[in-house]
């Protein structure tokens, strides 16, 4: 009888042992990465505008740098809120919204964005405007510009996107514009053409916050810039001091 208990008691211990065996074989060949998506928040931010003149489709965000992406940031500037400031070299315009906050958008810089610095007003804003390329844009890619010397009619393939912000100082336009664009993939980088290129959703976003006559500072040779704070660790900041 004790033979017998011992033996049976045994088995039982060998089939617990194998059923764990497999229950930890099963959580080592079954478990798998969770591969994060794209942030919800994002993908409704750079989605379709079926309401636009040409209905504006949404953006592929997979391969955008989380940076680039429209966000509001502290930000230090003597600049009054409701101004512009473009940062060429850091790939950033900022709108001000004071008390140490602005609206930070990635941008593209094109030859023309490089070729002027200082202040100057927006004089003219326009919706699904007509693009036409300038001598020098034809002369440096003719095999490019030169079918719309006399201009192209806006739509999505159009280089200046839905929006445009033309850019004045003492009343005359300086060809330097803020604008979308039809190449997603420059925001972040130089380009060869254009001036100030933001996402399509993104120019659309600015250009219902400013009127004609905001102020517009370019900066050309800015350091390298700090990683902006996020929004929510923006309590306490020191008084705003220049750039």
């Amino acid at each position: 009888m004790c033979v017998s208990r011992a033996r049976a008691s045994a088995v039982l211990r060998s089939l617990a042992l194998l059923a764990l065996a497999a229950t930890l074989a099963g959580c080592v060949t079954t478990a798998k990465p969770v591969k994060k998506g794209p942030d919800p928040m994002h993908v409704a931010m750079y989605g379709p505008h079926p309401e636009e003149r040409f209905p504006l489709p949404g953006m592929d965000i997979s391969r955008v740098a989380p940076k680039y992406f429209r966000q509001q940031v502290a930000y230090r500037t003597m600049e009054p809120a409701g101004t512009i400031v473009i940062d060429t070299q850091n790939r950033f315009l900022y709108l001000v919204q004071g008390e140490g906050m602005a609206m930070r958008y990635g941008i593209g810089v094109g030859k023309a964005g490089l070729e002027f610095e200082g202040a100057a007003r927006i004089g003219r804003k326009a919706e699904w405007p007509r693009w036409t390329p300038t001598p020098s844009m034809i002369k440096r890619e003719p095999e490019r510009n030169l079918q719309w010397a006399g201009g192209m009619e806006p739509g999505l393939t159009n280089p200046l996107g839905p929006r445009a912000l033309y850019l004045y100082k003492d009343g005359r336009d300086t060809l330097f514009r803020i604008h979308g664009t039809s190449e997603p993939w420059s925001i972040g980088k130089a380009v060869s053409s254009g001036c100030i290129r933001l996402f399509n959703q993104d120019i659309i976003d600015l250009y219902g916050r400013v009127p004609s006559g905001t102020r517009v500072v370019v900066l050309q040779h800015q350091a390298p810039a700090e990683e902006a704070m996020p929004m929510a660790a923006a309590d306490g900041l020191v008084p705003p001091a220049a750039i």
